[in-house]
C-alpha cells in the first residue's frame, strides 16, 4: 500500500501539491491523470525519493520495491536479451556468486533460492516479453547500442516489466510503442499482479487496464474508483453538483449583500444589517473546481479537386532501390478517412511520406491532381522548428502577404494564444509544440491531411479537442498512431501494412486487437526445461479441452456480440424515436450488461489461449 499524507511540493516557486493526501491500495493498477504541467512526473520524482516534499509524507511497506522506466535509454554491448536479464538484480547477484561460492551450506541457500524466484524461468519470461513489445528472436540477440533511442525505449520499459517491482511506475509508456505495442502492454497490464501507476493520456489504456484514477488537478489528488469512462462520468455530475451548488451561494450571498447596502446606515435596521454581515463573512465561497476551456484544433477547409485526389497502381516503393513495399494498389478520395495498422518497422511511414510526396514511387503509377495539397504531421518534426523564433516568426514566414493581425487570429484559431505566440519555441511545451507543428501542416488548407503520432504530447482533453476538429475537417485524413480511442472515432477504413504489402482490413480496431492477440498466443512458446513432462496422452486430451473451451467461449462472444447490435438498434435511428426516457435507460442498461458479460468472456477466452 503506498500512503501520501499531507503533501506539499513546490517548484520554481508554483505550488504542485497543498497539503495533499491519497492512498493506492496494494495491488490496484491507478491511472494518474491530469493536465499537462500540474505535476504528475513531479509526484512520480517525489515517489522514488529522486526529490523530497517540502512538507508531508510518503510511506510503504518496509522492503518495498518501487520501480519505473529510466529516462535514458540503454546503449551498451550486451544484447537486449541481457540488458533485460540483467533488471532483476537480485538475480543476477545470485548467479554471479554462485560462480566463486565454495561453503555447501551457502550454495544450497543460493538454489534454493534462485528456485523460489523462478530463475530458470527467467530467460523465458524476458523474452516472452521482448517479443510482445515488437522483437523477434534474432533482434535480442543484438546489443543495445544497434538500435535507435524509441527502440532502445522499449527494451527499458521490456527491462522494468521484467523486474516485477511492488511498485510499477509508467510514465507515458505508450509513447514510444505502435499500436500493437500498445495493445500488448494493455494485455501485460491485466494480468500483471503487483501495484501500477501509470501516467497516462491513452484513454484506452486507462479504460482496459486501470481500476482506479487518481486525478491532480488544483493542487489536490482525488481518487476515483473504476477506469477514466468511469471517473470522466462521475467527475461531470460532481462539477455540474458544484456548479448548481456555487450557483445558489452566489444568488443567496447577492440577497443578502443587497440587504446590507439597502440597510446598513438606517438607524432601525442596522442591527440586522449587522448580523447579515457576520453570516456573509461566515458563508465561505463555493470555488468552481473546472478547469480552463482547451483551445479547439481548427483545420481550415480545402477548395474542391476532382476524384480521386491520389491513385497508385502496381506502385513499390522503398530507399535506394531498396524495395519496402510493393504491389500497391490504393485509392484516396476527399471524403477518406483511413488509419494505417502493422508494426514499428513494416512501411506505414514509407507509405505516409509517398502519399504526402515527400518520396517518389521506383516503379508503378501514382496518379493525383496538380492541384493537391497535403498536409504532413510527424512527431520527428519538432525537432525541425526554428530555435530562437517564436510561433509568429514562424507564420510570418509562410503567410508573407498576410497583415499581423490577421496572422495572430490565425496563430489563435489553431490555439496558440497571445501569451505564447511570440516566446521562442524551444520555451514551448511538448503540447504547444505539436499545436504549432499542426497548425504549420495545415496553414494552407489541404485536401489531405497526414498525421503520424499526432497525440504523444497532447493530454486527454486536447486529443478530444483533435477528434472534434478532425471530423469537422472536410478533406481527407490518413492516421498513424498508438492511440486506439483516436482510431476508433476517426477512422472508418483500416489499411493493413505488412510483409511489405498494403491490404484493406475488413474488420474495425477491435477485430484487429483481438487477432493480434489470438496471433501472438498461438506463437510456439519457450518450454519451461525444468518442468516436469507429462505423458503424451495426458498432453493431448488436455489440449483437446482446452480448445473445446476455447471454441465454445468464442461462440458465446459471437451470441453476445449479435445481441448487443441487435438491442443497440432498438434505440438507434428511426426505432427509438418513439421510445420514452425510462424505455430508453432500460435499453441503455440492457447494453450495459451485454458489454460486461462481453468483456468477462473476453478475458477468459485470453486465460485460455495463455
Amino acid at each position: 500500500m503506498l500512503i501520501i499524507q499531507n503533501l506539499s511540493f513546490k517548484i520554481s516557486g508554483k505550488t504542485l501539491f497543498d497539503s495533499t493526501s491519497a492512498t493506492i491500495p496494494k495491488g490496484h493498477k491507478i491511472g494518474l491523470v491530469g493536465r499537462n504541467g500540474t505535476g504528475k512526473t513531479s509526484l512520480f520524482k517525489l515517489i522514488r525519493n529522486e526529490w523530497s516534499p517540502e512538507t508531508g509524507t510518503i510511506n510503504f511497506p518496509k522492503n518495498f520495491i518501487v520501480g519505473g522506466v529510466e529516462q535514458e535509454a540503454p546503449s551498451s554491448s550486451a544484447s537486449l536479451l541481457e540488458t533485460v536479464l540483467m533488471a532483476d538484480k537480485e538475480r543476477s547477484l545470485l548467479l554471479k556468486e554462485a560462480k566463486t561460492e565454495t561453503d555447501p551450506n551457502r550454495i544450497s541457500e543460493i538454489q534454493n533460492r534462485l528456485s523460489d524466484i523462478q530463475s530458470h524461468t527467467a530467460e523465458a519470461r524476458a523474452s516472452t516479453i521482448l517479443a510482445g513489445l515488437g522483437f523477434d528472436t534474432q533482434e535480442q540477440k543484438r546489443p543495445c547500442s544497434e538500435f535507435s533511442g524509441g527502440w532502445r525505449m522499449r527494451v527499458a520499459l521490456a527491462a522494468t516489466l521484467f523486474s516485477n517491482p511492488d511498485l510499477l511506475l509508467l510514465d507515458e509508456p505508450t509513447n514510444y510503442l505502435d499500436i500493437e505495442g500498445s495493445m500488448w502492454l494493455d494485455n501485460f497490464l491485466n494480468k500483471y499482479s503487483s501495484t501500477v501507476l501509470i501516467i497516462s493520456h491513452d484513454r484506452d489504456l486507462l479504460n482496459n487496464s486501470v481500476n482506479g484514477i487518481l486525478h491532480l488537478s488544483g493542487c489536490k489528488l482525488n481518487y476515483y474508483k473504476g477506469n477514466y469512462d468511469q471517473f470522466e462520468s462521475e467527475r461531470r455530475v460532481k462539477l455540474e453538483q458544484q456548479m448548481s451548488t456555487k450557483k445558489k451561494q452566489d444568488a443567496q450571498r447577492q440577497h443578502i449583500q443587497s440587504f446590507v447596502d439597502r440597510f446598513r446606515y438606517k438607524a432601525s435596521k442596522a442591527r440586522q444589517a449587522q448580523s447579515r454581515l457576520k453570516q456573509l463573512e461566515k458563508m465561505q465561497p463555493i470555488l468552481a473546481i473546472s478547469e480552463n476551456v482547451v483551445s479547439a484544433f481548427n483545420f481550415p477547409s480545402p477548395k474542391e479537386i476532382s476524384p480521386p485526389i491520389i491513385k497508385i497502381e502496381n506502385g513499390s516503393v522503398g530507399y535506394n532501390e531498396n524495395i519496402v513495399l510493393n504491389n500497391i494498389n490504393v485509392r484516396l478520395d476527399h471524403d477518406d478517412r483511413i488509419a494505417l495498422l502493422g508494426a514499428n518497422g513494416e512501411g506505414k511511414s514509407t507509405l505516409s511520406k509517398l502519399l504526402a510526396g515527400k518520396i517518389s514511387l521506383i516503379n508503378g503509377e501514382i496518379i493525383k491532381s496538380g492541384k493537391l495539397k497535403v498536409g504532413f504531421f510527424a512527431q520527428h518534426q519538432l525537432e525541425e522548428l526554428t530555435l530562437g523564433e517564436s510561433p509568429f516568426e514562424h507564420f510570418s514566414k509562410l503567410l508573407t502577404e498576410d497583415s499581423i493581425s490577421k496572422i495572430r487570429a490565425k496563430l489563435g484559431a489553431a490555439g496558440i494564444n497571445s501569451d505564447i505566440a511570440d516566446n521562442p519555441v524551444e520555451k514551448l511545451s511538448g503540447g504547444q509544440k505539436a499545436r504549432l507543428m499542426m497548425a504549420l501542416a495545415t496553414i494552407e488548407a489541404p485536401h489531405l491531411l497526414i498525421l503520424d503520432e499526432p497525440t504523444n504530447h497532447l493530454d486527454i482533453e486536447s486529443r478530444e479537442a483533435l477528434v472534434h476538429a478532425l471530423n469537422d475537417f472536410s478533406g481527407a485524413v490518413i492516421i498513424v498512431s498508438h492511440d486506439v480511442h483516436l482510431v476508433e472515432m476517426i477512422a472508418d477504413r483500416l489499411w493493413l501494412v505488412k510483409s511489405g504489402k498494403v491490404t484493406q482490413y475488413d474488420g474495425d480496431i477491435n477485430d484487429y486487437r483481438k487477432k493480434l492477440l489470438s496471433d501472438r498466443s498461438n506463437k510456439p512458446k519457450i518450454k519451461n526445461i525444468t518442468a516436469p513432462l507429462k505423458k503424451n496422452d495426458e498432453n493431448d486430451n488436455l489440449v483437446v479441452s482446452i480448445t473445446t473451451k476455447i471454441k465454445n467461449c468464442e461462440k458465446k462472444i459471437e451470441l453476445l456480440l449479435k445481441k448487443k447490435n441487435e438491442t443497440q438498434k432498438m434505440i438507434s435511428g428511426s426505432a427509438g424515436i418513439n421510445l420514452q426516457s425510462y424505455q430508453i435507460n432500460q435499453i441503455k442498461n440492457k447494453l450495459d450488461k451485454i458489454s460486461k458479460e462481453i468483456e468477462e468472456e473476453e478475458k477468459h477466452w485470453l486465460a485460455l489461449q495463455d
